[in-house]
């Protein structure tokens, strides 16, 4: 039984959907990059910016900030030039990887779910043949020359991208996403055409939105792998991520989210499609391969995958209030989040009490984490113990929020000492009000 999943696992396929997915994704990551820096992203992430608040545990990757990031970010860019050109895959992507995950645990408050699927789909593109075929490295290198792929490739890059869409999909079950309530505040901001302006705003609009949404993410994946339905998902997909690109203004999601869809075609379509008219031939494997690579590092890590995203059902509250387990989840474009917060130092040795004015010191988006977020309230009240440091002092919050426009409740303990306060890293943090 092992053997035959083995020999499953291991048979060779045409490489034509990974030749064509590493082509886009190298080509999508230099426009991620060098777009940052054109858009004046990375200044204001990483330049404008005091405080980075990187992910609780990276603290030491604050050393990424001021102007050297602009060198960074290109750096990145021509790396994902290196990988869409298949010259010196290996280091190229390699590289890519652990700068971007750099960046990506460095800072929160930019937090997107496309960051974190880039640094996964780097990852397993690490350990994949992907440059045996129309690259540098195979016309320089013609002993690595191949048109051929095991098909546990194509199996862990569907699986992948089925975690996306399946978590995606399950976290909108939730009332005010089944009303269309969130999908009608999306859209009310949306566009300033005023032809939008009124579809969008309109009852029937935005519960389809809200329904469709929920039906995609759930459906699009087993359509995709049934053959008859295969192309008409594809349209789906088009029209789903166009939509998106357009209105929504999410970056290179769409597109990258779109380039999956190339593992659910044979794979000879693919290459009469993109590469070239004439078919390879397929020599079957007539021993099993070692799969360790697949049954010890990359399984495991897809098993992660499936754990991460229901976490959040083993701590205590609502994710939607307490936020935590919301990242590395797939909880996408799920909700909007409003408040305010008052922070408050009082001196022991003075016993005066006073404002801590934040808004001098952070950021528009840092601003808003903070008053939404409860790990950047605690983590930006570890900095300001620092900057008192050597004074008997305690740290006091006043903060309220409000989820998609409704009433407003506290959300953080008015009576705990956050100088004293200590982070839950796997459960329910008690400075969190449950309502």
């Amino acid at each position: 039984m092992f053997k035959k999943i083995q020999l499953q696992l291991n048979k060779n396929i045409d490489n034509a959907p990974l030749i064509v997915f590493r082509i886009l994704f190298g080509f999508l990551i230099a426009c991620e990059c060098f777009g940052a820096i054109l858009s004046g992203w990375v200044s204001r992430v990483f330049i404008e910016s005091d405080f980075n608040f990187p992910f609780i545990g990276f603290q030491w990757l604050d050393i990424l900030h001021g102007e050297v990031m602009y060198l960074y970010f290109a750096l990145m860019g021509l790396l994902g030039i290196l990988i869409m050109l298949g010259a010196k895959y290996r280091f190229a992507v390699i590289s890519f990887t652990l700068l971007w995950a750099g960046v990506y645990f460095a800072q929160k408050s930019s937090y997107n779910n496309h960051y974190y699927l880039v640094l996964i789909i780097g990852l397993f593109m690490c350990f994949f043949p992907a440059n045996t075929s129309i690259s540098f490295d195979a016309k320089w290198n013609h002993k690595m020359k191949s048109n051929l792929m095991p098909y546990w490739v194509s199996l862990i890059l569907i699986f992948q991208i089925s975690i996306v869409y399946f978590f995606s999909g399950i976290a909108k079950f939730y009332p005010d996403w089944i009303e269309g309530t969130f999908t009608k505040n999306l859209l009310k901001g949306s566009t300033s055409i005023v032809y939008f302006q009124n579809l969008f705003s309109k009852e029937w609009f935005y519960l389809f939105i809200a329904y469709s949404g929920v039906c995609f993410d759930l459906f699009i994946v087993p359509f995709l792998w049934i053959k008859k339905t295969r192309t008409t998902a594809f349209i789906a997909s088009l029209f789903f991520h166009v939509f998106n690109a357009v209105f929504l203004q999410i970056g290179i999601f769409p597109f990258f989210a779109l380039s999956f869809i190339l593992f659910f075609y044979e794979p000879k379509t693919i290459r009469k499609l993109f590469l070239s008219k004439k078919e390879v031939v397929v020599i079957e494997n007539k021993m099993p391969q070692k799969t360790s690579l697949v049954f010890y590092i990359l399984i495991p890590f897809l098993i992660i995958q499936l754990l991460l995203p229901i976490r959040h059902c083993f701590i205590k509250g609502d994710v939607l209030w307490t936020e935590e387990g919301h990242r590395l989840s797939w909880r996408m474009m799920l909700r909007s989040r409003d408040g305010y917060i008052n922070i408050y130092v009082v001196d022991h040795n003075t016993h005066i009490k006073s404002a801590y004015y934040s808004h001098q010191k952070l950021t528009y988006k840092q601003r808003y984490a903070l008053k939404t977020k409860p790990d950047f309230i605690w983590q930006y009240c570890q900095h300001i113990k620092k900057e008192f440091e050597g004074k008997n002092i305690s740290i006091y919050i006043d903060c309220k929020n409000s989820i998609n426009g409704k009433r407003h409740y506290t959300l953080i303990d008015p009576k705990q000492d956050f100088a004293k306060a200590k982070w839950n890293y796997f459960f329910h943090n008690d400075w969190i009000l449950l309502h």
